[in-house]
């Protein structure tokens, strides 16, 4: 069986966490805009560590296994 967990939740994470979709950080006019389709250098480097860290955090302390057989 294959442990389908890592490939889950990374294309989760990266559905939710594209800068501009449901928030960016930094925002083009504000610290942290929802909703505006646009993005920035500063915004792909801070939601690219975000996403680092939160997939890190799942996949090896929480241990998230999604197995399919």
């Amino acid at each position: 069986m294959a442990d389908w967990g890592p490939v889950v939740i990374g294309v989760v994470l990266f559905v939710l966490l594209q800068p501009g979709l449901l928030f960016q950080l930094p925002g083009h006019h504000r610290i942290l805009d929802f909703g505006r389709l646009k993005t920035n250098g500063k915004s792909i480097a801070v939601h690219t560590l975000i996403f680092f860290t939160l997939y890190t955090i799942l996949i090896l302390v929480v241990r998230v296994h999604v197995y399919a057989g």
